[in-house]
C-alpha cells in the first residue's frame, strides 16, 4: 500500500462547507478525490480509543462519529482497508493497538486522548512509514499531527450559561483527571461564571478517572446535596454518573431546579429534562478535517493544529427550551462569542491565567 507523503500545507479554516464538502484537488497519486459514495483509491484510517471506550457518550464517541462520517462520505467500508477502531481496556493496550493498526497498513492512525501521548510517540518512532495523529497532546515527530483545542473557550460559554441559570448561586465542576486539557475546561468555566455573575460559588472536584460513572454520580450527589443546582462535567465516561444523579433527583421532585452541563458532544440525550447545554469540542469535525487532508496528500506531519471558536472547532449546544433564562442566556452567549472571536477577550486556559483574568 502506498503511504501518503507528509505535506506542509496547513489550513485552519473549519467552516462546515469547507470541511465536509468534496474539493476538486488531486492527491499525491494524481487521481481525483472521491465524491460521495465513491471509494478514494485505497486510503484507510483508524483510531485507538482510550479507556473510556468508543461508546463513552463523550470524547471517544465523538471521534468515532467523525471517523464514520468521513468513511461513509468517501465510500470506505468499515474494517481493514477502510475505517475502523480498536478499543483500549487499559493503558497497557495503547501501544499494542496503535502498532496493530500501523501493521495493518492504515494510512492514518489516531490516538484519541492525552493519555495516549507516550504510546503515540513510541510507536511513531518505530513505524516511521506510517502517519499518526494525537488528539489533545503534542508529539514532535515528523509523522505525527498534533490536534489541540481551545476547550477553555467552550467552557467559558458553559460558565456563562450556568451562572445565568443558577437560582442558588452555587455551581459545581467535575473534572476527570488533573491534566492540561481538563485544566483548560476548568479555567474557562470558572472565568465564564466570574464574567457573568461574580458572586456565584463554584465547587471543583476531580474524580481521578475518565471511566468511573459511579464515582461521577457520587461526586454529583454531594454537590447537589450541598446546594449546587447546576453541575458541569469534563470527565468523559465518569460524567455519565452526573446525568444519572441529576435525572434521578428530577424524577423524585420535578419541581426542583436541577441542571447538568455536558461536554465534548451535545449530551442532551443523556437527560432531556436536566441537560442545560454542553460545551462542544468538535473532535468529530477535527477528525474529518485531518483525515481529508491526509487523503488529499496534505498530511501536516510534525505540526500542531489548534481548533477554537474562531475556527468553529468548539462552542456550546443549544440551551434547553425548559430553562427559564433561555433567551437571556442565548443573548449573552452570542455577545461573548463575538468578543472572544474578535480577540477583545482572551479566555484563560490555566489556573495561573485565571487569577489575572478580567472580563472588562
Amino acid at each position: 500500500m502506498k503511504k501518503r507523503k507528509i505535506g506542509t500545507a496547513l489550513s485552519l479554516v473549519l467552516a462546515a462547507g469547507t470541511l465536509l464538502g468534496a474539493c476538486g484537488k488531486s492527491d499525491d497519486t494524481g487521481k481525483e478525490p472521491a465524491k460521495g459514495g465513491e471509494k478514494k483509491n485505497d486510503f484507510s484510517v483508524a483510531m485507538v480509543t482510550d479507556v473510556g471506550g468508543v461508546d463513552d457518550k463523550s470524547f471517544n464517541q465523538s471521534a468515532w462519529e467523525g471517523l464514520q462520517k468521513f468513511g461513509k462520505d468517501n465510500g470506505l467500508s468499515k474494517g481493514k482497508g477502510g475505517y475502523d477502531y480498536l478499543q483500549s481496556k487499559s493503558d497497557a493496550d495503547y501501544s499494542t493497538n496503535l502498532n496493530t493498526l500501523a501493521r495493518q497498513d492504515f494510512d492514518l492512525v489516531y490516538g484519541i486522548g492525552f493519555l495516549m501521548q507516550a504510546a503515540v510517540e513510541e510507536i511513531a518512532k518505530q513505524q516511521k512509514d506510517s502517519n499518526f495523529a494525537i488528539i489533545d497532546a503534542e508529539v514532535k515527530q515528523p509523522n505525527v499531527a498534533s490536534v489541540l483545542f481551545k476547550e477553555q473557550e467552550a467552557a467559558f460559554l458553559a460558565g456563562i450559561a450556568a451562572a445565568l441559570q443558577t437560582k442558588s448561586n452555587h455551581i459545581g465542576f467535575i473534572g476527570g483527571m488533573e491534566i492540561p486539557v481538563i485544566e483548560r475546561f476548568e479555567s474557562g468555566f470558572l472565568a465564564g461564571v466570574k464574567a457573568a455573575k461574580p458572586e456565584v460559588k463554584v465547587d471543583v472536584q476531580y474524580a481521578g478517572a475518565f471511566d468511573k460513572a459511579e464515582l461521577g454520580q457520587n461526586i454529583a450527589s454531594k454537590m447537589y446535596s450541598s446546594g449546587a443546582d447546576v453541575v458541569f462535567h469534563a470527565a468523559g465516561g465518569t460524567g455519565n454518573g452526573l446525568f444519572k444523579e441529576a435525572t434521578d433527583r428530577k424524577a423524585k421532585d420535578p419541581s426542583k431546579e436541577i441542571w447538568a452541563i455536558g461536554v465534548d458532544r451535545d449530551q442532551a440525550d443523556m437527560g432531556p429534562d436536566v441537560v442545560l447545554t454542553s460545551a462542544l469540542k468538535r473532535v468529530d469535525v477535527a477528525v474529518q478535517d485531518l483525515s481529508k487532508k491526509a487523503m488529499d496528500g496534505n498530511f501536516p506531519g510534525g505540526q500542531q493544529i489548534l481548533y477554537g471558536l474562531a475556527e468553529d472547532g468548539v462552542g456550546v449546544a443549544p440551551i434547553n427550551s425548559k430553562a427559564g433564562n433561555k433567551d437571556a442566556i442565548e443573548a449573552a452567549i452570542k455577545e461573548w462569542v463575538e468578543k472572544i472571536k474578535s480577540g477583545a477577550v482572551k479566555v484563560p486556559g490555566t489556573r495561573d491565567e485565571l487569577k489575572n483574568f478580567s472580563a472588562k
